[in-house]
């Protein structure tokens, strides 16, 4: 799981103390530096000399800082990487885990399933060793049969004749249920029915009296009505002699005046008698004078 540490110059020290030490180096050279500046007037040459060699030194020293610091870089994706696959481990085994629960469970299942089976079997072949005669009576039945060949041509005739048996109980128990329903719907027709009489007979009691009521007041009517038949017959006559009395004097007194009489209608009684009120005071003056 872990890949190969990078290389490192010294394996008992750390990164980080070595990057450490280092920088304690440089500033060691630091100080050499500026005490050797102080001392450069003594050797020029021999300070040149000590430069270029501090130079080469402490460019040295940046190199390996440089390898310290991708040495680090390196170390931290090493610890990453070494993470990262541990996490897959550990997530790998866990699943594997996970896995053989299921698996054990499943196995478990399994097991029960196959002793509900041992069990079923068992007693299958109870029941199969408890039948076993009826097999054998069928087998007697078989051989004095000349209709079967085999028992299952026994079995399937008992199971359609079990079946129509079924069917006929079960069309006669519908049939039982359907007399009972038509049974209570014909009690309470009947029962609306006779409510409905009993409501009718009231309701024709009660139009009867109306009806008497009804006759009783036609009795009256006709009563009252032939009177007034009858008074109406007498004032139409009299009516009608009174225009005949009305339309002789009109037709008196315009004779005697001599006047037109087509000017006023025969039927119009009102202005007949408005002309004999006019002229009959004249009419009687000239039937003084010549009688």
């Amino acid at each position: 799981l872990c890949s190969k540490m990078p290389e490192r110059e010294d394996d008992h020290l750390t990164p980080a103390t070595r990057l450490l030490e280092k920088r304690r180096e440089m500033a060691e050279v630091e100080q050499a530096l500026a005490a050797q500046k102080e001392a450069r007037e003594a050797s020029s040459c021999e300070f040149q000399m000590k430069m270029e060699s501090l130079q080469q030194r402490r460019e040295e020293l940046e190199r390996k800082e440089f390898q310290l610091k991708e040495s680090l870089l390196k170390f931290d994706k090493f610890l990453k990487e070494n993470d990262s696959k541990k996490a897959r481990a550990i997530k790998k085994a866990t699943d594997e885990k996970d896995l053989q629960k299921s698996k054990d469970k499943e196995i478990d299942r399994l097991r029960e399933d196959t002793s509900h089976l041992v069990k079923n079997r068992a007693k299958i072949q109870a029941k199969l060793e408890k039948h076993i005669m009826f097999h054998k009576y069928l087998e007697k039945v078989l051989e004095g049969a000349e209709e079967f060949h085999e028992i299952r041509e026994i079995i399937a005739r008992y199971d359609t004749l079990t079946a129509t048996h079924d069917d006929l109980m079960e069309s006669e128990i519908g049939n039982q249920e359907k007399v009972e329903k038509q049974r209570g719907d014909l009690m309470k027709y009947t029962e609306e029915k006779n409510n409905d009489i009993l409501s009718y007979n009231n309701q024709l009691g009660g139009l009867q009296t109306r009806l008497d009521k009804a006759q009783s007041r036609a009795v009256k009517w006709e009563s009252k009505w032939m009177h007034i038949k009858n008074t109406a017959a007498k004032k139409t006559l009299l009516l009608g002699r009174v225009k005949m009395a009305t339309h002789n004097l009109f037709q008196l007194v315009n004779r005697h005046q001599k006047t037109r009489r087509d000017d006023v209608d025969i039927e119009d009684t009102t202005e007949q008698l408005i002309r004999v009120r006019r002229l009959l005071p004249l009419t009687l003056h000239v039937f003084v004078l010549f009688f």
